[in-house]
């Protein structure tokens, strides 16, 4: 479930006048999946607030980096018993009982699926159009006034058998994670009102109740289902992955005419007399699951990517084949269009522009583009002018979370090839890459094979040593981008998108390593020429 699917919310207040309670929450949306915990350290163990946030912290790491081939339910259980397990040993080698002790409500979404687990009294519930129920199971004693009484929580004993269920999601499903400080104050009613406000709400009404004096430590975590994940839908269709596609095949009313890749995967076809784009999904997809998610996120991305800096993308409704269309660009790619000589600057300027208002665009999202180049550029003409188009879907995805060397070696930034994720710095560094290449046909630090580890030691030529048009001011906002220094380089689009405007206000740029004469050569050479003029005139009077 993606950021833009989900909204998430949670807040905890220590009891009376503490300044940190025994509670502890996390909530993580991932690109797959989101997960989401609430832990509540028993009161009468030294260290319940360690258990709960060892518990809490091991849980979430550990599902983001499950086995693929796990079910949801296996590693849940299998996790949740190893954690279990751990603080149990801990306690009996440290103290010799039972010490690092908490409860444990856990959800997981995936698609429109829930997955939820529980030790001890902390609950899960689901409001539905008007519904509101308890998901999770108390493992608390029955008898009156004996409510309190756990029969089961993390650390309490060396094995552990979590209640576990499932549950389909809808859009407008809210879920509510909370301790027993919450519900012990609120009312079931109380608590579906609250849920539309949110955790910060529902957990400080339970405290107005005691005069912001709560008997107990009180947390909430709410999660809102604002629509489901339409890349489930789209890989669980039954859809043919061919082998081969040869010319003149028509798919779904799609002839297609010739390949546009060299894999065979991306052909110019027509239909009614239109000339569109098809790209279908690799071969390998049919049996690897982790293509078929890395295509089913390109489809989903290209579906949603509804701006004039990209084609415009469908998915036909009555499909056969897994593929999308996307509208024909006539033009060439701007590393096509830069083989015999460089972009113009004026050109170089709207390019820059482009690529950082096609940034912005998908910086709203929380996307990154991934792999910046010339060849995923294609220029074209619209009303008689040239344009840019950005053509490639398949390597967008949410900002900071690839932390491999995704991308094209060329146009990686330095700290890419030392597993730094992708963020605004790393894609500032691309669009200086293509700037520089694009204007002098030449890397800034040279180029870069795939698995090479290059070496960022050596400042990268100024750019007007091979084009001499390129002005002083537009030089100085490339090198900046292309600063091997995270500290030097724009930290944000819209600092560089700031100077490409507002050229009279771009200071000057000068490598390190440079001499002050070199940094200052007009300088010298204009005091050098005031001083022999001096001279002279005085040798003259003399």
């Amino acid at each position: 479930m993606s950021k833009q699917n989900i909204e998430t919310s949670g807040f905890t207040l220590a009891k009376g006048t503490q300044l940190k309670g025994d509670d502890f929450f996390e909530v993580k949306v991932m690109e797959n999946i989101t997960v989401a915990v609430v832990c509540d350290g028993v009161g009468s163990a030294s260290q319940g607030a360690e258990a709960a946030k060892r518990t809490s912290n091991f849980l979430v790491h550990s599902l983001k980096n499950r086995p693929k081939s796990w079910s949801m339910e296996k590693s849940i259980k299998h996790f949740i018993e190893n954690i279990n397990r751990i603080l149990y040993l801990e306690s009996m080698e440290d103290y010799e009982r039972e010490e690092l002790v908490t409860t444990l409500t856990i959800v997981v979404i995936e698609g429109d699926r829930l997955y939820g687990a529980n030790v001890g009294d902390s609950r899960i519930y689901l409001a539905r159009n008007g519904q509101f129920a308890q998901l999770s199971d108390d493992h608390a004693m029955d008898e009156e006034g004996m409510e309190n009484v756990l029969t089961a929580a993390m650390g309490l004993e060396e094995s552990v058998a979590p209640y576990y269920f499932e549950n389909n999601l809808q859009a407008g499903d809210k879920i509510l994670l909370c301790s027993d400080g919450l519900y012990n104050e609120l009312t079931q009613n109380e608590l579906a009102d609250g849920l539309k406000i949110g955790a910060s709400f529902l957990v400080k009404k339970a405290s107005k109740f005691h005069n912001d004096n709560l008997p107990d430590d009180t947390t909430a975590v709410v999660i809102e289902i604002k629509e489901l994940d339409l890349r489930l839908k789209l890989k669980q269709s039954d859809l043919i992955i061919q082998e081969k596609y040869k010319v003149d095949e028509v798919i779904d009313g799609y002839r297609l005419i010739k390949p546009l890749i060299q894999n065979n995967r991306t052909w110019l076809c027509e239909n009614k007399g239109v000339k569109y784009v098809i790209k279908f999904a690799l071969a390998e997809a049919k049996d690897d699951e982790a293509m078929l998610d890395i295509f089913v996120k390109e489809v989903w991305m290209a579906k949603r990517l509804k701006a004039g800096f990209f084609p415009k993308a469908v998915v036909p409704k009555k499909r056969t084949h897994r593929y999308y269309i996307m509208s024909f660009i006539t033009g060439d790619s701007l590393k096509e269009f830069t083989v015999k000589k460089p972009l113009s600057v004026d050109m170089g300027i709207e390019l820059a522009t482009f690529l950082l208002n096609m940034s912005q665009f998908l910086t709203k999202l929380d996307l990154v583009h991934g792999d910046i180049k010339p060849e995923n550029i294609i220029i074209t003409k619209r009303k008689e002018k040239l344009v840019f188009k950005m053509v490639d879907f398949g390597s967008i995805t949410e900002a900071y979370s690839d932390v491999t060397r995704a991308g094209t070696p060329s146009y990686l930034a330095p700290e890419r090839f030392t597993q730094a994720p992708i963020t605004e710095q790393t894609e500032v560094y691309a669009i200086g890459v293509t700037l520089y290449e694009a204007l002098t046909k030449k890397f800034p630090f040279g180029e870069i094979e795939p698995f090479q580890n290059p070496s960022f030691d050596k400042n990268p030529k100024h750019p007007t040593k091979y084009n001499a048009k390129i002005p002083d001011w537009l030089e100085s906002i490339i090198l900046r981008a292309v600063e091997t220094d995270t500290n030097k380089r724009y930290h944000n689009y819209s600092e560089m998108l700031y100077e490409m405007n507002n050229p009279v206000k771009v200071k000057p740029y000068f490598d390190k390593n440079l001499s002050f004469i070199q940094r200052n050569e007009m300088m010298v050479y204009k005091v050098g020429f005031i001083l022999i003029f001096v001279l002279n005139l005085l040798q003259f009077l003399i």
